[in-house]
């Protein structure tokens, strides 16, 4: 190698070393420096929401020199736990019951009301495993796979209507979870899978470049590769 060679081999070298710290650097810092972004983010829409429906002679930013984050939160869990210790209390059950009969005189928000209740309690009630059921199913079309959630099981005329035991999937859009598709699929054209629904959510947010290892899914119909039916 001569000697002009040397000095361009070195700061390649050099290049090389200071890309692969960067990324590193990088690696380390997005993660932290992205949930430490989006939780200050979270706890000021929170402040913000809050702070305009407590008093000001109750705000603590009314009187402090300095802002203290996370407070409307405080004041969100403090509310809610009060909520519910009056709802477990004769009188706040007598108001709730009074609320909920104003509520059924109102055509359009009674029927608001009633659906989110019971989609609430369902998902919150103890022996409920709605949402604790992580599937594969063919869709959109056979030989093509997407994660599901089990939801439950089809009531009134759709229950009477369709065949054998079916339930009902939530299969979730990616990158956002939130928004999805409900399907009545019948059980034995789905495979359960052994990963958690928090496992399963990574799974369709990062699409599908975080995915758990778990163990051998159970065998179901469709495993080799004819599908189901």
């Amino acid at each position: 190698m001569d000697e002009a060679a040397e000095p361009r081999a070195a700061r390649r070298s050099l290049a090389a070393r200071l890309r692969a710290y960067v990324l590193a650097g990088v690696l380390v810092t997005a993660p932290l420096a992205i949930t430490a972004y989006l939780t200050v983010s979270f706890l000021l829409w929170v402040d913000a929401g809050v702070g305009r429906l407590v008093p000001a002679r109750y705000n603590p930013d009314t009187y402090l020199p300095f802002s203290v984050p996370g407070i409307g939160l405080l004041l969100v869990i403090v509310f809610l736990a009060a909520a519910g210790w009056s709802a477990r209390n004769l009188s706040g059950r007598i108001l709730l019951r009074a609320s909920e009969a104003l509520l059924a005189r109102m055509p359009v928000v009674r029927g608001i009301y009633a659906t989110l209740k019971q989609v609430i309690h369902t998902a919150m009630a103890g022996g409920s495993r709605a949402f604790r059921e992580v599937v594969l199913l063919e869709y959109p079309r056979p030989g093509v796979w997407a994660l599901g959630f089990v939801t439950g099981s089809p009531q009134g005329e759709l229950r009477s209507r369709l065949p054998g035991e079916t339930v009902c999937v939530f299969v979730p859009t990616t990158p956002n979870p939130t928004s999805g598709f409900l399907l009545f699929v019948p059980r034995r054209e789905l495979l359960v899978l052994e990963m958690t629904v928090e496992e399963a959510i990574k799974t369709v947010v990062s699409a599908g470049m975080i995915a758990p290892e778990g163990g051998r899914p159970p065998e179901a119909p469709g495993l080799d590769g004819a599908g189901p039916g």
